[in-house]
């Protein structure tokens, strides 16, 4: 953990990225541990280490088509050591929740796709995150809740968040 806050800059005081940050992170804590831990639970009931749980959610992807990654990616996209990556997917294979392919391109390199049981996984996730999140704005008055919608509806002209939107509403309507 250390190494990890000796990473974080330091904006100065006063910002209004610091005031943001501060009503956001009180906002999110509230709203992650709203629902009692429901989520929290289904990954500690899966037996999945954070390590693995990043990775599989990582491999999730958007939509259908989530993409193999390397070991290495995945170990770069959660600052990581290659090793430990290694073993947190070798964990994921042995639970038959990813598998190992050839590249298409590189017979030397091995990729890592997501299961079916996997997609399950991740999409049972998904749902109880969403349930958690339907419980907290239905706690909110009418007012906080469009306050909160515009505030939200002003970040979907980003690309990242706006698909990931549209992927949450496809699994929430299966």
């Amino acid at each position: 953990m250390r190494a990890i806050a000796e990473q974080v800059v330091d904006p100065g005081p006063g910002t209004d990225a610091q005031d943001t940050a501060a009503r956001l992170s009180a906002l999110l804590r509230h709203v992650f541990l709203y629902d009692r831990g429901n989520q929290l639970r289904v990954i500690e009931e899966s037996g999945l280490s954070m390590t693995q749980c990043k990775a599989l959610l990582e491999l999730g992807g958007l939509g259908e088509a989530a993409e193999p990654r390397q070991v290495s990616e995945l170990a770069e996209r959660f600052g990581v050591s290659v090793p430990s990556m290694s073993r947190a997917v070798d964990a994921l294979v042995r639970n038959k929740l990813a598998t190992r392919l050839e590249d298409p391109d590189d017979r030397r390199v091995r990729r890592v796709a997501i299961t079916d049981k996997g997609k399950q996984l991740v999409d049972t996730l998904l749902l109880v995150r969403q349930a958690g999140l339907e419980a907290f704005a239905q706690s909110l008055t009418a007012a906080q809740r469009r306050k909160l919608d515009a505030a939200v509806e002003s970040l979907m002209d980003r690309e990242d968040i706006a698909a990931t939107y549209e992927h949450l509403k496809e699994v929430a309507s299966a």
